[in-house]
């Protein structure tokens, strides 16, 4: 049996990735500066076109999550959450990203945990 309150997390999960995108598309530059990237225009343009796939993710979690049939979705957000979660490590540990950004990537990883999670619960209900 699922809980509200893991739905409420799912929902929360697919709100934060959306806002969060879309912060990221519209002011790439003011969340470059605490991550200590080098704020050029190739990594704007970069950052904010990251940005704008995550709201699109976000976006399509929280949209199939009202329509009662989020099941593949479930799947492609967790890899869209996972996957960001490597990369942001990786960008790390290559001395792209300050180590500040791994509570980036820990958000990301749990999120996509979480969702995983969900999925396997409600798969078949």
């Amino acid at each position: 049996m699922i809980s509200e309150t893991e739905r409420s997390a799912v929902r929360a999960v697919a709100v934060l990735t959306a806002v969060s995108g879309v912060a990221q598309a519209a002011a790439p530059g003011a969340l470059l500066r605490p991550l200590r990237v080098d704020d050029t225009p190739a990594t704007r343009q970069l950052f904010g076109t990251i940005g704008m796939f995550m709201a699109v993710v976000g976006g399509l979690l929280l949209a199939s999550l009202r329509r009662g049939d989020p099941q593949e979705v479930l799947v492609w957000t967790a890899a869209q959450k996972l996957g960001a979660a490597g990369a942001v490590a990786l960008g790390v540990r290559r001395s792209v990203f300050s180590p500040r950004a791994l509570l980036v990537a820990g958000f990301d990883f749990c999120s996509g945990v979480l969702v995983l999670d969900y999925r396997r619960r409600t798969r078949h209900r």
